[in-house]
């Protein structure tokens, strides 16, 4: 439980920060590598910060190294598999699929890194409901505060509104993913006296 508070409000700061890149650069990278470049941008946003607020929950010696060996490839799998389905699907079909995908796909590299499979289906099943439910609650709190905007004064303000939108969408992407990541790494994590990373058997 105390991990998956720890990655739910952890992951959720890194995840404003993230979606800052969206909410207040977006246009400059319209012109400057497209939606693709946004993307990528953003996970090098949440693969750099992670470490610093999360790496306890990788306990042990080195745990910033630790941390990094097994968030970094994991996180990055993931995002590749999550904008594959986007951009081939796009909304709906595209969002469900790479959520699922994605958070097997992380989990499964995830338990390699740390050289433990045993609760690697429930880690993958809670991983998925939370990060899930934590994607379409951003989703539908940035429908709602676009609608705001809509109605703003002046166009300051709708920029302001809009922006905000983006960022709440961030908070609760990031509370749901954090949570899922601290309960998948509490529940993958081997004993804390084993080398890192674990041989794999």
């Amino acid at each position: 439980m105390a991990s998956t508070l720890r990655g739910a409000l952890g992951f959720a700061v890194v995840s404003v920060a993230a979606f800052s890149v969206w909410a207040f650069a977006g246009g400059w990278f319209r012109n400057h590598g497209g939606e693709g470049a946004l993307y990528a941008a953003i996970a090098a946003v949440f693969a750099l910060l992670s470490g610093l607020l999360l790496h306890p929950l990788v306990p042990g010696p080195r745990a910033l190294a630790r941390f990094y060996g097994v968030f970094t490839p994991a996180f990055l799998a993931y995002s590749i598999v999550w904008s594959g389905f986007w951009f081939w699907l796009r909304s709906g079909p595209g969002e469900w699929l790479g959520a699922a995908a994605g958070s097997g796909v992380f989990v499964a590299v995830a338990a390699w890194r740390l050289g433990h499979t045993r609760g690697f289906w429930t880690a993958t099943t809670v991983f998925f409901v939370l990060h899930t439910a934590g994607y379409f609650a951003g989703g539908q709190s940035m429908d709602w505060l676009v609608g705001v905007a809509k109605s703003a004064a002046t166009p300051g303000d709708r920029s302001r509104w809009l922006a905000l939108a983006k960022l709440s969408w961030g908070v609760f992407y990031g509370l749901g993913f954090g949570a899922a990541l601290g309960f998948a790494l509490a529940t993958l994590r081997p004993s804390q006296d084993l080398p890192f990373p674990a041989p794999v058997k």
